[in-house]
């Protein structure tokens, strides 16, 4: 009942930026990704290795369409065409479900347009990369690759909150050994800031339900609810919250709404 729930939970921030970026929304699915490409240690391979690794889940026409846009991009003659074909590059690793190439070459086009919403864009396919991995090397560098991203987009635009946010839900998911508190004080300070900032309230209700605080993440998610009925996260976020509080009435009524959008 609640797999389209926590698949959105996931993969919020990536599917909004993907919107914004490549044209078109998530596809949630019920198979699993392939895990991130990684070289022969275990950790995230260098960018050339990444990509030759991730050519090998290729189909023959997914490496005729990719061998195209490559020869595309080596003739490109300036640099506007360049840019948007290293976009289309990515949005191609992104529909094969290849995240960390789809990342790398993303956060090649966020060097070059120096955008927050670039670098976001870069953070989000990262940070979906790092949710997937399973593995402790690669998430500790994959997470180090999605920090710098969304780090980038907050030094360019201090004033939008959903970098800083962005950044707390990277800590969450693979919190520092010497800090492991770092994202919830994080958020905690952007609660301060922005009170009535629905995405800050429902990256703490998510950060509740990691850890099995069923009461806190409702409060905190119908807060966000309260703020923004429009948000198709905060009902998917709150069925789940419901269900862990054993209130099964109101984990089908918003697992309807989630489900309806």
């Amino acid at each position: 009942m609640f797999q389209k729930a926590q698949i959105i939970s996931l993969t919020s921030a990536a599917a909004l930026f993907c919107v914004l970026y490549f044209g078109f929304e998530m596809r949630t699915s019920h198979k699993e990704s392939p895990a991130p490409s990684a070289g022969q240690s275990g950790g995230v391979a260098d960018g050339l290795t990444l990509i030759a690794n991730a050519r090998k889940s290729l189909s023959p026409e997914q490496a005729g369409t990719l061998s195209t846009l490559e020869q595309q991009l080596e003739g490109a003659s300036d640099d506007a065409a360049r840019i948007a074909l290293r976009k289309k590059i990515s949005a191609f690793w992104y529909e094969c479900r290849q995240l960390m190439a789809a990342g790398y070459y993303a956060e090649e086009v966020a060097a070059a347009e120096k955008t927050d919403s670039s670098w976001s864009v870069a953070g989000a396919l990262y940070y979906t990369a790092l949710v997937q991995s399973q593995d402790p090397v690669q998430k500790a560098e994959i997470a180090e690759k999605a920090v710098r991203c969304f780090e980038n987009a907050s030094s360019i635009a201090a004033d939008n909150p959903a970098h800083r946010v962005n950044l707390a839900l990277v800590y969450a998911e693979n919190p520092p050994a010497d800090n492991p508190m770092k994202p919830v004080l994080m958020l905690r300070e952007l609660e301060q800031q922005y009170p009535d900032n629905p995405s800050v309230y429902n990256a703490l209700g998510r950060l509740a339900i990691r850890t099995g605080q069923w009461q806190r993440a409702v409060d905190r998610l119908e807060k966000a609810w309260s703020l923004d009925k429009k948000n198709p996260n905060t009902p998917c976020l709150l069925a789940k919250a419901y269900e862990g509080l054993g209130n099964t009435e109101k984990a089908n009524e918003f697992a309807a709404v989630c489900n309806s959008r």
